[in-house]
């Protein structure tokens, strides 16, 4: 899965990774696994994360499930 559309829209809502963390009162660590895929997003975490970056629900897929080799 590629995160690029998701790390962008942190960046663009919170400035930095770090900071997004923060807000979310997890460590920096836990935030860069799941970005890095090494630890997976449930969905109560899918859905904290759309709420603090202003995603609708129904671009969940765009941000959470988009794999590198897909095509728009």
């Amino acid at each position: 899965m590629s995160y690029q559309k998701l790390k962008g829209r942190i960046i663009e809502k919170f400035g930095s990774q770090e900071q997004f963390a923060s807000h979310l009162s997890i460590s920096n660590q836990t935030l860069s696994k799941k970005m890095n895929g090494r630890s997976g997003f449930s969905q109560a975490d899918m859905i904290k994360w759309c709420r603090a970056l202003d995603i609708d629900i129904k671009d969940v897929g765009l941000y959470f499930f988009w794999d590198k080799s897909s095509k728009i």
